[in-house]
């Protein structure tokens, strides 16, 4: 199912899972194999690992979790009409989900979610001070948005290579080690639907914690509908590409 050069629309794949969920280690590991060998023909797997904190009390800790992250899954759970919110749970482009370790299926919906036309978004960075970057967004016009809904643009700040020596809980005694793990996510703004051209443009310095390791760092960008959770478009910048040691004397390249 690999491209053979034809161009690849950005699919975002998120994935909910916990460091103390025992069923969500080979849901990890397909997502990583989802980004490192881009198998399906036509779409750009854009991965995001969220990591619930619902898990946290039944004997492990998760490191990389937060409640922020629980409340965007139901929110889905909510849109999407699921009973409950469980991980693994895998959700394609904000409008299929399932369990996160079938990779058949992902492969599947994946390759469907690639075939609509998408909104058009670019992003830039560049090293601004240390532990800040320069990212610079552009939105063109959005593509299959739906009336009396709002196309907002989001970025997520995810890293990659992270791992860690499990002590206690389901997965007691495992190295586990993860894809793009979400660090941070925020509201950029809204684009216009009406526009006819550049919906969005927004260049903004942002911060990053000085514990995170530059560079696995990455940038994503997407056009999320408010309501219906629906992806329509997406970019990120390349691996490392926001990842430079910061030096005053050196060149900035946008």
């Amino acid at each position: 199912m690999k491209s053979s050069g034809s161009p690849r629309h950005a699919v975002i794949v998120e994935l909910f899972t916990s460091e103390g969920c025992s069923d969500c280690p080979p849901a990890d590991a397909l997502l990583a194999q989802l980004e490192a060998k881009q198998p399906v023909a036509g779409a750009e797997v854009i991965g995001i690992e969220e990591h619930v904190d619902y898990w946290d009390h039944q004997g492990w800790r998760d490191p990389y979790s937060s409640a922020e992250w629980t409340d965007r899954q139901r929110e889905y759970a909510i849109v999407l009409r699921s009973e409950s919110i469980y991980t693994p749970e895998m959700i394609v482009d904000g409008t299929t989900g399932f369990i996160g370790s079938r990779a058949r299926q992902s492969l599947q919906i994946i390759e469907q979610a690639a075939i609509p036309a998408k909104t058009d978004v670019s992003i830039t960075a560049s090293t601004a001070e240390k532990n800040k970057e320069n990212l610079a967004v552009r939105v063109g016009q959005v593509v299959g948005a739906k009336d009396r809904d709002t196309p907002e643009v989001w970025l997520a700040i995810t890293e990659s290579g992270l791992h860690t020596a499990v002590t206690s809980g389901e997965n007691s005694g495992r190295e586990l080690r993860h894809a793009s793990v979400l660090r941070r996510l925020q509201r950029l703004g809204a684009a216009d639907p009406r526009a006819k051209g550049t919906s969005f443009a927004l260049q903004r310095v942002v911060s990053l914690d000085s514990r995170w390791i530059r560079p696995n760092l990455r940038a994503v960008v997407f056009v999320q509908e408010r309501k219906s959770k629906r992806i329509l478009g997406a970019a990120a910048t390349m691996p490392g590409a926001i990842g430079r040691e910061y030096s005053p004397a050196s060149e900035q390249t946008p």
